[in-house]
């Protein structure tokens, strides 16, 4: 088979894994099991955690012991296995632990399915900026399939959901088997400081004050990326305690609605070059922060009747909320560092989103909600979703007043990978 649609396989596995249940998760949490707030926002914690320690040891692993490719199997086949074993766990603690330990195999196979990537593409001579962009969107096609599976298959708050991702993690951990070897580095590796392969270099950055405050709004607006993944299904399934909403197509296609989010980030990728081109990059990552306003804010007033335009504009302005911040946030990193600290200063910027933001957006938001929005189990979704576009609001004003960048008008050579 050719390398190129053996590599769009694994793209479409590695975040169907990920999709089967990310999203549908508080439902099985709140609905099915009934826990609290605060343990969930702790299990999305986990998340975070994860990309903070697991990507530069595993990526050490594969550079000097491993080859990359069975390593990123191994990774797979341990992640399915603890994930098969989720539906038997009936204390919430327990289950805390069970989801760090899968996140601890799961988060950093995505960064090494990008690096297995682009070593085979390399050494079959394809253009990596070329080819490299064809193959991963099939990972958020697969991340949409598995969201209408879970749900079309009335999974979604069903344990269910994590034998679909589980069955599949083992197929896609034995399938990395069959790919060709992507030889360790070995020798190359051995004059590299341990420091440096853990990207600990791009620290010196946090020196500078304008990529200090970079990354620290990095990491505010990281609180906030995860928070319709850990609660939107949730909030369109709560609509069946309405008697009016009880049959709507939002209730029962809750997991479908929510996956305009994702066809929307595919489609808005294609307008980061122009928005970049014609208002520079603090304009654009201004504009996903508003997005992030009026994404929270759409849903706190949208409901399933006259209010579902309200649900879809939300779902479709997602698109620009986390493509303009992600993207963005990382060409202005790979157009204002050294070359020699550029891919840990890539490292650093998702480990201040995906790492630290991620990690105290899931602990902060579940114990406001348990605290302040919830009441004999009924959460007060209004306030919850305004407090989200308050907090989106706050770093959005606080950006356009204390970081200064200013914006050169050219033709930029701008490839989104």
């Amino acid at each position: 088979m050719n390398i190129k649609y053996k590599l769009t396989i694994v793209s479409f596995l590695q975040f169907f894994v990920w999709g089967a249940w990310l999203i549908t998760i508080g439902n099985y949490w709140f609905g099915n099991k009934g826990w609290g707030g605060a343990e969930f926002g702790a299990v999305f914690s986990t998340l975070g955690i994860s990309s903070i320690i697991m990507p530069a040891l595993t990526g050490i692993i594969a550079d000097k012991w491993v080859n990359a490719e069975k390593l990123y199997g191994i990774l797979h086949i341990l992640s399915g296995l603890v994930m098969c074993f989720l539906p038997q766990v009936e204390d919430p603690i327990v289950f805390y632990w069970m989801i760090f330990l899968a996140m601890l195999f799961y988060m950093p196979s995505i960064a090494m399915s990008n690096s297995v990537a682009f070593s085979l593409l390399k050494s079959n001579k394809f253009d990596v900026v070329k080819v490299f962009p064809s193959i991963r969107v099939w990972g958020t096609i697969g991340f949409i399939a598995a969201m209408w599976i879970t749900n079309l298959s009335g999974n979604k708050a069903s344990a269910n959901m994590f034998y679909i991702s589980s069955i599949t993690s083992f197929a896609l951990g034995v399938y990395a088997f069959t790919l060709p070897t992507c030889p360790v580095q070995g020798k190359d590796q051995n004059n590299t400081s341990f420091s440096k392969r853990l990207g600990l270099d791009a620290f010196k950055l946090l020196a500078n004050y304008k990529m200090a405050l970079f990354f620290v709004f990095s990491m505010f607006l990281g609180g906030a990326l995860q928070l319709t993944n850990m609660y939107g299904d949730t909030f369109l399934s709560d609509f069946s305690k309405i008697v009016a909403y009880q049959d709507s197509l939002v209730v029962r296609y809750s997991t479908i609605i929510l996956s305009i989010s994702q066809i929307s980030e595919t489609l808005f990728i294609l307008a980061i070059p122009f928005f970049l081109k014609r208002f520079g990059i603090k304009q654009v990552m201004l504009f996903s922060m508003i997005a992030w306003v009026l994404r929270f804010g759409l849903f706190a007033f949208g409901d399933p009747g006259d209010g579902l335009w309200m649900i879809i504009l939300s779902c479709i302005i997602y698109g620009m909320a986390f493509d303009f911040f992600n993207i963005s946030g990382s060409l202005f990193i790979e157009t204002t560092t050294d070359q020699s600290i550029r891919s840990s200063a890539q490292g650093l910027f998702m480990m201040m989103t995906n790492g630290f933001g991620s990690f105290f957006g899931g602990i902060i938001s579940g114990v406001m909600i348990d605290t302040y929005f919830t009441t004999d189990g009924i959460r007060d979704w209004k306030n919850i979703w305004l407090s989200f576009a308050f907090y989106s609001l706050l770093i959005t004003i606080a950006f356009a007043i204390l970081f200064k960048h200013k914006h050169v008008p050219k033709e930029p050579d701008v490839t989104i990978i």
